[in-house]
């Protein structure tokens, strides 16, 4: 079975048990008067409205490129996570606001066995379609599975306190409904809240991986030739189509013919390994055949040693015909002068190689 079948029958599965769960809530949240029970069967309901966003946005995601649409339409499946975000968000609020009144107002509980047992029979599902969901959304990749799995793992401890609190008004006649219902909206506002601030920060671009950044590295730097690879790219078009660049280091005796055989080595072995698709594969030069540039690179390592800021020079390559010298930085991004640290630096590798025209770029840490 392939991704997005899987996705959409894990949600069918979810849709069908929290509509039974919300339905036998409800009527006996309505029977026995409490809000707390009441609140846990919107929450339900709220979950199985989450499920079938989560199918609508795996089926568009999983439509074919097109032409204006290249890449295909993987990031669907975050906007249907930002949208599943809201209502959630909408559910906790309208909660909060309803325990309140509860507060203010209060109403008396009048539990029955039979809708104890219904709370309790609730929790064991929640823990079982948790666990079950959880799980197949981490062998599909599926950050909505994964994140509805931990979601209802986390009712199951909401529907067992509502339990924990009929409990303790039948034996000691303390009615904490309301401010138990604060306390599950609270919840279900932070939940909501953590899942939009997730998602969006992915639409925005995250770091890569450092397990995938460097994984594929090392792939590259595995291929006879390659003395380095820099500045790796991964942009992500959805959870299955992730689509990057590099720039590798080889020596500047290599031929065209050389190279054209290596980078389509690399494309293929990254693809086989990863699942990431490298579109472009730049290349630096390294010096085999001028000893003075061995000399100059180590000069220029001396003075960036001075620069803790500096976490890594590469692409280095002295032309001496040309009389011209050039590199790349990487400044830490919790620098707050980077520039000026840039500015430093160029200053003083100039100031050493006055006869030479030095050529240095500032790259950013976009990888591990």
């Amino acid at each position: 079975m392939n991704r997005e079948k899987k996705i959409i029958r894990t949600s069918i599965i979810g849709i069908i048990a929290n509509v039974l769960l919300a339905g036998f809530k409800a009527v006996v949240g309505l029977l026995s008067n409490s809000v707390a029970i009441v609140l846990d069967a919107v929450n339900n309901l709220s979950d199985a409205l989450s499920s079938i966003i989560t199918i609508i946005g795996t089926k568009i995601a999983g439509k074919q490129p097109d032409k204006k649409h290249p890449y295909g339409h993987g990031r669907v499946e975050y906007l249907s996570a930002i949208i599943i975000s809201v209502i959630i968000l909408y559910a906790g609020i309208t909660s909060l606001i309803e325990s309140v009144k509860k507060i203010i107002s209060p109403e008396v509980p009048d539990y029955s066995v039979a809708a104890l047992v219904i709370v309790g029979v609730a929790v064991l599902v929640k823990i079982f379609l948790g666990t079950y969901v959880k799980k197949v959304g981490q062998e599909v990749n599926s950050d909505s599975l994964v994140a509805s799995g931990s979601d209802a793992m986390f009712d199951s401890i909401i529907s067992a306190s509502t339990l924990v609190a009929a409990i303790i008004f039948l034996i000691f006649h303390i009615s904490l409904e309301a401010y138990l219902g604060v306390i599950i909206s609270l919840v279900i506002i932070k939940a909501g809240y953590e899942q939009l601030r997730d998602t969006v920060s992915e639409l925005l671009g995250e770091r890569i991986d450092a397990d995938l950044a460097q994984g594929v590295k090392k792939t590259i730097l595995s291929l006879p030739g390659v003395q380095g690879a820099y500045d790796l790219i991964i942009h992500n078009y959805g959870p299955e189509n992730l689509i990057g660049s590099v720039h590798i280091a080889v020596p500047d005796t290599m031929t065209a013919k050389e190279l054209d055989v290596l980078e389509h080595a690399i494309t293929a072995k990254v693809i086989k390994e990863h699942d990431v698709v490298l579109s472009g594969i730049s290349v630096y030069s390294v010096n085999t055949q001028n000893d003075l540039a061995m000399v100059q690179e180590k000069r220029i390592e001396e003075i960036l040693s001075k620069y803790p800021e500096v976490i890594q020079m590469h692409g280095f390559y002295a032309e001496e015909a040309l009389k011209t010298i050039k590199f790349d930085i990487i400044i830490d991004f919790d620098v707050k002068e980077r520039q000026k640290i840039y500015e430093e630096v160029v200053k003083e590798v100039t100031a050493a190689f006055d006869d030479y025209k030095v050529y240095v770029n500032l790259d950013s840490d976009i990888s591990d």
